[in-house]
């Protein structure tokens, strides 16, 4: 093989690669729409933000893969035209047959996947729009390179682009329709500041209690229950709390969010302290955008 026939040879490897990449993130992005569009009252919260992170990741990974094929395709096509090299064409057509074969095994995985969503509960309007995005991704795609094999878009330059551009709109429509189901950037980067803000709550919580059950007293302020060695939990730069008394055993934490919460968000179990247990799971961490503050009180356990 001469190093003009290595080149093209690499060309055609690249395209196919980026094609499968694209055509695989490009079901995960669907996938994820779906379970948003079609939510299930069974989902949990992880259920769901894992979706959303499907849509991310196949964004993100569509948006670079697939222009990506579509400019090396369309080097390799011109190639292609213009060269009457005959190991090459035959080379080519073997790497297309054998990346179909993988690819089919590939995306009959993700058939398997989707029934065996549906025999565990899955909602059946789900199966169905899975199952036709399986069918019309990995059909498109089938068609077009079994037709390539048999050198019939080298002949017809025209209906090749009309092709590539209808699943380039497809491709965009369907981008655009899932994004606009997730938070936007800004305000993902604003829900992880409440995220982190009640994290630091909580650590400060966790320090109150403690300082209560060796004072048996509230500290006047925070710095008073951390004491001169534990450190204090960083809040972020655009967040900021407040600390105050309510009785001997209660007191609130103040701040300001920027999003209501679910209050799944913040759900967490008992801790164990030597052989008792403290159970704050009643006291939530449930939280409404704007100025809010959580009450709470501190418990005393059995001493031995």
């Amino acid at each position: 093989m001469n190093n003009h026939t290595a080149k093209h040879f690499v060309l055609q490897l690249g395209s196919l690669i980026s094609l499968y990449l694209s055509l695989a993130f490009f079901l995960v992005l669907s996938f994820g729409f779906i379970n948003l569009l079609f939510p299930d009252s069974l989902d949990s919260l992880w259920q769901m933000e894992s979706a959303a992170g499907s849509i991310r990741i196949g964004f993100a990974m569509v948006v670079v893969f697939f222009p990506t094929y579509l400019v090396l395709t369309r080097m390799v096509n011109q190639n292609r035209r213009q060269s009457k090299d005959n190991a090459y064409l035959g080379l080519t057509k073997w790497l297309i047959y054998l990346s179909l074969l993988v690819g089919g095994l590939v995306l009959l995985g993700d058939m398997v996947a989707i029934i065996i969503g549906f025999l565990e509960g899955e909602l059946t309007m789900r199966y169905i729009l899975k199952a036709v995005a399986v069918f019309a991704v990995t059909g498109a795609a089938f068609y077009y390179y079994i037709k390539d094999a048999q050198g019939y878009w080298l002949k017809r330059e025209k209906q090749s682009l009309i092709y590539a551009t209808a699943a380039t709109i497809v491709i965009i429509a369907t981008l655009i329709a899932a994004v606009v189901q997730i938070p936007n950037p800004a305000m993902v980067r604003e829900m992880k500041v409440d995220n982190e803000v009640v994290s630091a709550l909580q650590n400060i919580h966790w320090q109150i209690q403690d300082y209560y059950q060796q004072n048996q007293s509230l500290p006047e302020n925070i710095d008073a229950a951390y004491g001169e060695f534990d450190r204090q939990p960083t809040f972020p730069e655009t967040a900021s709390y407040t600390y105050s008394v309510e009785s001997d055993t209660t007191y609130k934490l103040c701040t300001t969010f920027n999003h209501d919460s679910n209050q799944l968000d913040h759900e967490y179990y008992p801790r164990m302290m030597g052989e008792n247990v403290v159970d704050w799971r009643n006291n939530n961490w449930d939280f409404k955008a704007g100025e809010w503050c959580f009450e709470r009180v501190v418990e005393e356990t059995n001493q031995q």
